[in-house]
């Protein structure tokens, strides 16, 4: 049987449980998340060394987690279809427009603290960390009066209804990635490649490629205020980003459409466009302000 790296949160076991199921049933690897805290890249570590020392074949990732950059050895095999990419808000209001000025809004995310503050600079954004569980638990506990998670997240995990709107993308850009999981293997191993393969969407892959694209042009990390959201629909895709400053005073968003031919071309124009009009020097200060 086919082994699965994951790491060991409920979340991450579901996603990994549910690519199982697509692959007829799977060994899961539960792995450790080693590194500091607010180290995002610490989520992907324990799944790929597992993967390089032959302690599975194919690991989970959630998509926004995955550096630009792969480590050597290591493949993107493929993208199964993509949940639902978009944010949700959990707690006061039914919409952004509806919630009560200066409430208190829980998020660990500088793209969802840049947004929301672009659009509504009376909230105040509340640091917050842990998983799922925990975050939902201060919600409850009134220590906030809302929070804003991943729809995807909570449809995985069976809790889409905690949600109270979701956020459309004009207004959240999602994070690239945001929604999509991607099965990583050793470079080379053809058997892990096939079944992987046999298990992939064509668009989710080529939305993902386009986001990909986009933030590896402008070198952003896990931690950098942007979001990237591509939809492919009839051999078009329309991609639209969002940078900015994480207390919202600065920012800039741009949309561009092209053919879904060359994915990685429009999201290399996306980003030049992005550059000329500065999101270099604001991402450069977003990040010294960190």
């Amino acid at each position: 049987m086919i082994r699965i790296a994951t790491r060991s949160s409920a979340l991450a076991k579901a996603q990994a449980g549910q690519v199982g199921e697509l692959l007829g049933g799977a060994e899961l690897v539960e792995v450790s998340s080693d590194g500091e805290a607010g180290d995002k890249a610490r989520f992907v570590r324990g799944v790929e060394r597992a993967l390089l020392d032959g302690g599975a074949e194919i690991g989970v990732h959630s998509a926004k987690d995955l550096p630009a950059e792969l480590p050597e050895g290591l493949a993107i095999a493929a993208v199964p279809v993509r949940e639902d990419p978009a944010d949700a808000w959990i707690g006061v209001g039914s919409s952004l427009d509806d919630v009560p000025e200066g409430a208190r809004i829980g998020t660990a995310s500088l793209r969802r603290r840049a947004q929301l503050l672009a659009a509504r600079p009376d909230l105040r954004v509340e640091e917050l960390h842990g998983n799922v569980d925990t975050r939902l638990r201060r919600l409850e506990e009134g220590e906030l009066d809302a929070i804003v998670l991943a729809v995807a997240g909570l449809r995985r995990l069976g809790r889409e209804g905690e949600i109270s709107f979701a956020l459309p993308a004009e207004a959240m850009t999602p994070a690239a990635g945001q929604g999509a999981l991607v099965l990583q293997i050793r470079a080379g191993d053809e058997d892990s490649q096939d079944l992987a393969a046999a298990i992939g969407d064509e668009t989710a892959l080529c939305e993902l490629t386009v986001e990909r694209a986009v933030v590896a042009l402008l070198e952003a990390t896990c931690a950098t205020p942007i979001g990237v959201h591509a939809q492919v629909e009839g051999g078009r895709i329309e991609a639209s980003a969002f940078v900015g400053l994480p207390d919202g005073g600065e920012w800039i968003r741009d949309r561009v459409e092209g053919e879904s031919s060359d994915p990685v071309a429009l999201g290399e124009l996306l980003g030049e466009r992005l550059l000329g009009a500065g999101a270099r020097e604001i991402l450069d200060r977003a990040e010294a302000a960190a």
